[in-house]
């Protein structure tokens, strides 16, 4: 008698598939199916990972939606310019600015020796930048390199009264 290559797979879902299993070694194939027996069906794992990608989808939109409130707040109450740019990279940079900013506070300040009085020259300096996409490129950078990339910023990256510039 023959080692099957077509087999009947009743899934874990309930639902029956034929399983052609001659593409696997004739010693693995029964292993093989009762493994496929202990899954889900092709239509079920696609049904099952949509619903996790859109769960997923709106976990991160809730998720960002907190951060920027959390943001804006935070910019609101430190002053803090509105940054130029696409809408979209306005509001990420809103994100970034905030991220880098209280991460450098507590490398500097909170767990190094900058004091407050010198803290709030960085962050006058750092009011002066208003182009979203200085901060997004800022994201990933170390606490403590934030006063020499504010020194660096380009006149690009700073606002002017003159409009025809």
């Amino acid at each position: 008698m023959a080692v099957m290559t077509i087999g009947q797979i009743t899934h874990s879902c309930g639902h029956q598939t034929e399983r052609d299993l001659s593409d696997r070694a004739a010693d693995r194939r029964a292993g093989f199916a009762e493994w496929l027996a202990k899954q889900e069906c092709t239509d079920c794992w696609r049904a099952a990972k949509e619903g996790d990608e859109q769960d997923k989808a709106a976990w991160l939109e809730a998720k960002r939606a907190a951060e920027q409130a959390e943001s804006d707040a935070w910019s609101e109450r430190y002053r803090m310019p509105p940054l130029e740019g696409r809408e979209r990279a306005v509001a990420w940079g809103v994100r970034c600015r905030h991220r880098v900013m209280a991460a450098a506070y507590t490398a500097l300040v909170l767990e190094g020796e900058t004091s407050e009085a010198e803290w709030e020259e960085i962050e006058e300096a750092a009011r002066t930048i208003t182009r979203a996409g200085w901060w997004i490129d800022q994201r990933s950078s170390e606490p403590g390199d934030l006063t020499e990339l504010l020194e660096a910023a380009t006149g690009a990256d700073r606002p002017t009264e003159n409009p025809h510039l």
